[in-house]
């Protein structure tokens, strides 16, 4: 008996999760849901015990470290999409090649001007390094959205559906699109936590001084 194909076994475990069915497969590597679990955990892990901060010796190395990974497990991800969307039949009323065009052109340039307005450490996460930045970023393309790498990718897996007209796909980008939200219920309020301890720590300083003088 033939195989299922990768991407097929992808919309198989994603049916079987909402319908309560049994999955296939050992492990679904390429999963969002797989990176976004293993990087808050070890996120978290970091800033409460600094242990990437102690084997490199530094948190801007552990930070290069850990921004390495993040950056090579997206080149595979993105590798292994391209390829499993090669393996699936062209369906006529998704081919929309322009508009995959414009959501790829949207999705890229919220991604780099996001990596350029924060830098190598605000982009992979040196905050829980405690490399945090001065100010809050609130330029373009914070000011269209607040999660702009992950709504960019987003664009960018659908423009690429759209773009070869392939139907996986787009189911694909709406599985995507669950995990960055399940994500972000969990990063946005520990990061805010991060800069506020901080600001409470400036604070409680400022008045320390003061009554010394």
């Amino acid at each position: 008996m033939e195989k299922p194909s990768f991407i097929m076994e992808k919309v198989h475990n994603l049916i079987a999760g909402a319908t309560g069915g049994e999955k296939i497969g050992f492990i679904d590597t390429s999963k969002e849901s797989l990176y976004s679990n293993i990087q808050s955990s070890l996120l978290e892990h970091q800033y409460k015990t600094h242990f990437l901060t102690k084997v490199f010796g530094s948190p801007y190395r552990g930070c290069y470290f850990l921004a390495i990974t993040i950056f090579s497990l997206g080149i595979i991800r993105d590798y292994f999409y391209t390829e499993a969307l090669a393996e699936q039949p062209f369906y006529p009323p998704l081919y929309h090649p322009y508009v995959g065009i414009a959501l790829l052109a949207i999705g890229n340039t919220l991604v780099l001007t996001s990596m350029y307005a924060l830098g190598v450490t605000g982009t992979y996460l040196g905050d829980y390094f405690g490399i945090l930045m001065d100010e809050k970023v609130e330029g373009f393309p914070f000011n269209v959205t607040g999660a702009p790498m992950y709504w960019g990718s987003a664009c960018s897996f659908l423009g690429t559906a759209l773009y070869k007209g392939k139907a996986a796909g787009v189911i694909l980008t709406v599985q995507v699109v669950f995990m960055y939200l399940i994500a972000l219920q969990f990063e946005d309020p520990f990061t805010a936590e991060i800069y506020a301890k901080r600001d409470r720590e400036r604070a409680a300083k400022g008045t320390d001084s003061k009554k010394k003088a």
